[in-house]
């Protein structure tokens, strides 16, 4: 089943004007045997969902389930290349026809993996660690060709800069900007660049869940191209 997101919208003109916007609602619709949309993204996130939406194509979210765990001795890259390759596989089955992208995003310190922190205590703590030090994030990205099995990776690695922040900034942009949900506890399209001292990346989308100028050019290699003409 097709992992809808935003489906308990009560809105019903809003649902439509999104399942219009990412191609959902014809998904929805059709049996697994009659699905058109030709792209899927194979994340619940909504971090991804709203960069792919840049593109302006019609896209439906499927929502890959698979076991994150780190294999032993796995290091930080190979792990997340391989959960974006899990992901876009896991649900290859229900759109045999399509394209599909995967991706998935780890933060390291210290070369040791810094997971999401789930609760405001916790981005406060991780945070105050990174003062004045460094963390790198890993975006990893597949694009598969279903019927084609074709596939291809990337792996973007993005290095941030942390200020020696006071505790209250800390305090107060946990607050504002509610990281709760995303890798090492930033979020760097909203106030996270506050407690930075500088990043270091070759796309700035990248570090936010998805590199759309890889996806970019993935995409046109599989015949589809955000600036064709409709």
């Amino acid at each position: 089943m097709v992992a809808a997101i935003e489906c308990q919208r009560t809105d019903h003109a809003e649902w439509q004007r999104f399942a219009w916007r990412t191609g959902m609602g014809r998904s929805e619709m059709a049996s697994s045997g009659e699905r058109e949309t030709s792209l899927i993204l194979a994340s619940a996130s909504r971090y991804r969902r709203d960069l792919l939406e840049r593109f302006g194509l019609a896209f439906t979210v499927d929502a890959a389930e698979i076991d994150e765990t780190p294999l032993d001795g796995e290091s930080p890259l190979t792990l997340v290349q391989r959960l974006s390759v899990a992901k876009a596989r896991a649900v290859a089955g229900r759109w045999p026809h399509a394209v599909i992208v995967g991706s998935d995003q780890i933060a390291t310190f210290d070369g040791r993996i810094v997971g999401k922190p789930g609760s405001a205590e916790a981005a406060v703590k991780q945070l105050s660690t990174f003062a004045g030090r460094r963390v790198d994030f890993l975006t990893g990205l597949a694009v598969l060709n279903a019927s084609e099995d074709r596939l291809s990776t990337h792996v973007d690695v993005t290095t941030t800069r942390f200020r020696n922040a006071t505790q209250e900034d800390i305090r107060r942009y946990v607050d504002l900007d509610q990281p709760l949900d995303c890798a090492g506890g930033i979020r760097l399209e909203g106030l996270g660049p506050c407690l930075l001292e500088g990043v270091d990346t070759e796309d700035p989308t990248a570090a936010i869940g998805l590199p759309l100028i890889k996806l970019a050019a993935l995409l046109r290699a599989e015949g589809i191209n955000p600036l064709a003409e409709l």
